[in-house]
């Protein structure tokens, strides 16, 4: 459905800001959600951290490579609640003078930390892993399968803390991963153990090395590339700059659109800027009111993308030239 079948639908005003689009925006359920994933992110944290250090001296007793990867999996992840439960509490920060935006991109930095510590634990195993391929060490598969039944029920448990808010924005994303990647990391140290004790294969324990490696590595590049993705100012996914320029020009009364920028603050908040063309007539005739409110219906009715914060600058016709090269 385009805009210009829509031009006997009357506009819609919305509360808020001036040029800033308020659509589905629940301010106060977002504080309490942010709130209610602190609190996950800090047992999740107090479990990690407490697994960590048993692991650590699981790996010790043991010499296994399972472990000591799983163990040092762990400790990224340490670090990587620890900066995420930062993240979270500076995206809860109002605005300042200084820092207009507030906070919120804290939580995008905090992601790329996180999957930046995992590709490189990842990486490490990997060559560790290829190492002990031609020395395999001898393991005590006993010791082993408790360390890692003890490892997978912390985990287990962070998981279900962190379940809830996975889908929350990125940074609870990375965490959730984490901690899956843990569990999993956990399963492969219980099933090497499992071998060692029924087959006595010594080689085994650097396998599981090394898939624990292949679990890390893709899901810390992807997190990775959607961070990146964030901080580069792209276009969230499902839009196309050219198709939502060519939609708006479809609005009655508008003549162009320029200057559009479409990008994310952080993982759910979406921002849209344009300098858009209009008869010259409309700032006479009170036609700019209604047509800023059929833009902001467009944008916020027609992509899958929820603008959270929309602006459009109004010009007559000729203002483009008049502003030189400050928007070329």
């Amino acid at each position: 459905m385009r805009c210009r079948a829509r031009e006997d639908r009357p506009p819609v005003r919305r509360p808020g800001r001036t040029g800033a689009l308020q659509v589905g925006h629940d301010h106060d359920h977002a504080h309490a959600a942010a709130g209610l994933n602190r609190r996950r992110l800090l047992i999740a944290f107090a479990l990690t951290a407490g697994i960590l250090v048993v692991e650590v001296v699981g790996a010790i007793l043991t010499g296994s490579l399972a472990l000591l990867v799983d163990a040092a999996h762990m400790l990224t992840d340490v670090l990587g609640l620890g900066l995420a439960l930062t993240a979270g509490h500076l995206v809860r920060r109002p605005a300042t003078g200084r820092y207009t935006w507030g906070f919120e991109r804290a939580e995008i930095i905090s992601a790329v930390t996180q999957a930046a510590i995992l590709l490189g634990v990842g990486v490490f195993a990997l060559i560790e892993g290829v190492r002990r391929l031609g020395e395999p060490a001898e393991i005590p598969g006993g010791a082993l399968l408790f360390f890692g039944v003890v490892g997978l029920a912390a985990n287990l448990a962070s998981m279900l803390v962190l379940r809830g808010g996975q889908h929350d924005n990125l940074n609870m994303k990375a965490a959730f991963l984490e901690v899956l990647n843990d569990a999993l990391g956990s399963v492969a140290v219980i099933a090497s153990a499992v071998v060692l004790l029924t087959l006595g294969w010594p080689w085994v324990d650097t396998v599981a090395g090394l898939i624990i490696a292949a679990l890390i590595l893709p899901r810390s590049l992807r997190i990775l590339r959607q961070a990146i993705r964030v901080l580069m100012e792209a276009a969230p996914e499902g839009i196309e700059a050219g198709e939502l320029r060519e939609h708006l020009e479809e609005v009655p009364r508008v003549l162009a659109v320029h200057d559009l920028h479409v990008s994310r603050l952080s993982s759910t908040t979406a921002v849209l800027t344009a300098h858009v063309v209009v008869e010259e007539a409309a700032f006479t005739d009170g036609g700019a009111i209604e047509i800023l409110e059929r833009l902001r219906t467009c944008a916020s009715e027609h992509f899958e993308v929820c603008f959270d914060h929309a602006t459009f600058q109004l010009e007559p016709p000729g203002e483009r030239e008049a502003e030189g090269e400050l928007h070329a």
